[in-house]
């Protein structure tokens, strides 16, 4: 299946009012801003944007407006993250023909599958559909690890075209490349490893501080995809404190404070998450501002 998915893909936030209903046009409003920084793709009901704390009704809703928003722009990606493989392939159905360019599947949900169980999944969603797929590798915080040799048995599967890596091993880049060659496109995953990605062969980065900082991501991108590296390495020493943000358990929380700092969102968060409070709130705060005070241009 022929695709053309590179660059700064942003794991974009979903928006909300202050009784913690979906703000749609602050969802589109945000998506504008991204789209004027010159990002190459949008992925829309991935964990920042609180796939698993929305209802069916407001996931349908927040793609509709999505897709017809961007008209074409951009492809556009919708996660699939649901509890279980009946659940995934009906969301992947759905969401194909609301009109995504394509899907952003995670292993089920609250269960940790075993290989062949999440093999398993990962095929039965491919058939759901036609969509081009984006395979979600995140063991840290969903307990599933999609391995290279898992990979290369996911292989035969033409819908499987690229993976979103986000075990925070570095060397699994090169483990992936090595086990399947050319076959998948790959995507970095995880904020603080993206110039380190980008140096081993990664051809694009799913981003999460791209939030709040959308300029300098698609510049660090830019510089990193074109082995400007000095150049790179500059900004990305920069960009690096806030880009550890991204790597903890309260990653949304601490992105949207990002974005509301920046004046591009709301810290608006749906409960059980509740925006920060007391010294986290502080510390975190204290990462974002200088950030901000030192921006280069």
């Amino acid at each position: 299946m022929n695709t053309t998915w590179r660059g700064v893909f942003p794991a974009t936030t979903t928006e909300f009012h202050g009784d913690q209903s979906v703000d749609i046009a602050g969802t589109l409003r945000h998506v504008d801003q991204l789209l004027q920084s010159g990002v190459d793709g949008l992925i829309l009901l991935g964990t920042l944007g609180e796939n698993c704390s929305l209802d069916h009704s407001e996931k349908v809703e927040i793609l509709k407006a999505a897709v017809e928003h961007v008209a074409g722009r951009v492809p556009v990606l919708a996660g699939v993250a649901e509890c279980s493989t009946s659940l995934a392939c009906r969301f992947a159905n759905e969401a194909q023909r609301i009109g995504v360019n394509g899907l952003m599947v995670l292993p089920a949900m609250v269960y940790k599958s075993d290989v062949r169980e999440t093999i398993a999944h990962f095929r039965a969603v491919a058939r759901a559909g036609d969509l081009p797929i984006l395979c979600y590798n995140n063991p840290v915080s969903y307990g599933v690890d999609i391995t290279p040799a898992m990979f290369a048995d996911l292989a035969d599967e033409p819908r499987f075209v690229a993976i979103k890596e986000s075990s925070e091993n570095v060397r699994r880049i090169t483990d992936i490349k090595n086990t399947c060659g050319e076959r998948y496109t790959l995507f970095c995953g995880v904020d603080d490893l993206a110039l380190e990605a980008a140096m081993l062969g990664a051809a694009g980065w799913v981003a999460g501080l791209v939030n709040a900082f959308p300029l300098e991501t698609v510049r660090l991108w830019e510089l990193a995809s074109t082995n400007r590296f000095t150049e790179a390495l500059k900004l990305y020493r920069w960009f690096t404190p806030s880009l550890h943000l991204d790597t903890h358990i309260k990653l949304v929380q601490y992105i949207k404070l990002a974005a509301a700092e920046c004046g591009v969102g709301s810290e608006m968060v749906r409960a059980p998450r509740m925006p920060l409070i007391g010294k986290e709130r502080e510390e975190v705060l204290e990462i974002i501002r200088r950030a901000i005070k030192t921006r280069p241009r």
